[in-house]
Formats: C-alpha cells, structure tokens, sequence
C-alpha cells in the first residue's frame, strides 16, 4: 500500500460539481493499493499517520500528530501511484489491485480510521473522476509505503 501523506490547512474533493468530501485543518491522503496488499499492512500504515508527528508545536517544531491539533483526514483513492513508466511513455497499472480488492482495503481503511479515533474522517469516491482541490500546509508531504 502506498501513501501520499499531504499536511493540509484545508482540502476537498469534489465529483461531478459535487463536493464529496471536505476539511480544514489536518491530513491529505492520496491511498493506492497494490495486488499483494493486505489488511495488515492498511491497518499498519493507519496507525502510524495517526501518530505521525507532522504538525508544529509553540516553538514550530513538527511535534505534533493529527490527533494532537484535533485535525480531520480526507482520504482519496489513487490508483494511479502504482502506474509503472519504465517502458514507453505511456504508464501501466499492472502493480495496482483490481477495482474489488481496491475498493474494499480503500473502505476498510476509512472505516479504521474512525474506529482509532474521534477525528473527522471525510473521503473521496472510489472509481469517480475527481477534481482534488488542497492548499499544502508548509508544504509537507511524505510518501509512504508498507
């Protein structure tokens, strides 16, 4: 599972002119999901975002987690960050899993989030075209992978 972690003053998706989901303050999510991904490893990566210390302190260190400033987490689906451009120059998702194991770790993920936590958990629509929309706080952004 990859993840593109993005801090955020304020992020949203929207869908056919329609706003699906929306934040203020917190963390951007851009998920893919590989074939061999497993349950495991979605909830490994939830855990550590949730206690990532990507947010400024009174001094303006990043010593603080989304928890810790109450802020929210709007995660997209991105199937396109396991796209392979080695040969020629037009990407292939070969690496991505399919639409049904996606969608599920995409879903469980979300639903992990709010189980771990009080926070607001919005999301983007799995398989929508989206227009992403986000003003990058610092800018900070990680890219993981489990």
């Amino acid at each position: 599972m990859k993840v593109v972690l993005q801090r955020v003053s304020e992020a949203s998706v929207l869908v056919k002119n329609e706003r699906v989901g929306s934040i203020g303050q917190g963390l951007m999510l851009l998920v893919g999901v590989h074939e061999n991904d497993t349950e495991e490893q979605m909830q490994w990566l939830a855990e550590k975002i949730l206690k990532l210390r990507v947010f400024d302190d009174k001094d303006g260190k990043m010593n603080l987690s989304v928890r810790d400033v109450e802020g929210e987490i709007l995660v997209v689906p991105q199937f396109t960050l396991y796209g392979d451009y080695e040969q020629g120059n037009r990407p292939s998702y070969f690496e991505a899993a399919g639409p049904d194991k996606a969608e599920k770790l995409y879903e469980n993920m979300i639903s992990y989030f709010k189980q771990l936590s009080d926070l607001n958990i919005e999301s983007g629509q799995f398989g929508a075209y989206m227009d992403v929309q986000l003003h990058n706080d610092g800018p900070v952004t990680l890219v993981m992978e489990r």
